[in-house]
């Protein structure tokens, strides 16, 4: 997991080029509180936009603006988590965590791929893996932000403290209890040669429409989720069992047709699946695997979390 961010580093030097060099910092922070790269962006614009909205001696006087720009950010996602889940309760379909490719092949939403600035990069690792991001989505926001602070970026609890609002005591207890939810959802996954292996088994069998070897790299009880968000056509309920999943996902095969080309590319720093429709990317594909099976696909079809991928 990422170490914690080294915020004290420019407190000599509260000027531009210092308070810049924490945006990095603060996008991974932002996205792995969100899960959406879009959100993060903007809890990060406005996070600099309350630094600038001090006055230079107010500016001055924060020992270490790293920190404060971090303690904000964090603040600002927490409220955020907040709000999202009310705005949830609307969304079309079921919400998964905005997908990113491996930082050599994306850009970023705004800029263009000659444009795209290294400092809006996630640092892929663990704790962005679609799977650790869905568990990150199932805990409340306390949870989450004490959780992604003290384990992902090793915030002693008494800062944890100052961004959630409660007691040291209270951020230990939010944190063991997202800790418990993590190993209970989580697999044990294999090395990711083999689970590349395995994907490209099963994005050959899927392009042949064979339902028997779909079948057998799926686990029996595996759960495939789709996410439209009523911008995009597919299936609004997930798909429960291996052979159910193997039926539907052959029967998209066949209606796709020979518009569709599916390419292997890394999700959230782990092997997935693109599809391109007559050369537009329209689907992103998320995968769990462990013992050798499939046991969860993520499909993300919203056009808006697709934003940052581009291909040659």
């Amino acid at each position: 997991m990422s170490n914690r961010a080294e915020h004290g580093d420019d407190q000599s030097d509260p000027g531009l080029s210092a308070i810049m060099s924490e945006r990095r910092g603060l996008i991974n922070l932002a996205y792995r509180l969100l899960g959406s790269l879009a959100d993060a962006e903007d809890a990060v614009q406005e996070t600099y936009a309350r630094w600038y909205s001090l006055s230079a001696r107010e500016q001055q006087a924060i020992e270490s603006p790293g920190a404060w720009l971090m303690t904000v950010a964090g603040r600002i996602c927490l409220n955020l988590l907040g709000s999202a889940r009310v705005r949830r309760e609307t969304y079309v379909g079921d919400w998964i965590p905005e997908p990113l490719p491996e930082p050599a092949e994306w850009i970023n939403g705004r800029s263009g791929a000659e444009g795209s600035d290294p400092a809006d990069r996630v640092t892929l690792d663990e704790s962005v893996t679609m799977a650790f991001l869905v568990v990150l989505d199932s805990m409340t926001p306390a949870e989450r932000v004490a959780f992604v602070l003290h384990d992902v970026f090793r915030y002693p609890f008494g800062e944890v403290a100052e961004i959630v609002g409660r007691t040291p005591a209270a951020c230990r207890q939010l944190a063991s209890s997202a800790r418990r939810r993590i190993r209970t959802a989580q697999a044990a996954v294999g090395p990711v040669a083999e689970q590349a292996g395995i994907v490209r088994q099963f994005k050959t069998a899927w392009q042949a429409r064979d339902i028997d070897t779909l079948i057998s790299l799926l686990d029996p009880g595996a759960t495939a989720t789709a996410d439209g968000g009523g911008l995009a056509v597919t299936h609004l309920h997930p798909i429960v069992g291996g052979e159910q999943i193997a039926r539907a996902y052959a029967e998209i095969a066949r209606v796709a047709g020979d518009r569709t080309t599916f390419l292997e590319r890394t999700v959230n720093g782990l092997p997935g699946l693109a599809a391109q429709q007559d050369g537009k990317l329209v689907t992103v594909f998320a995968f769990e695997i462990a013992g050798g099976r499939i046991g969860h696909i993520w499909a993300v079809r919203n056009p808006e979390k697709l934003r940052s991928w581009q291909f040659s």
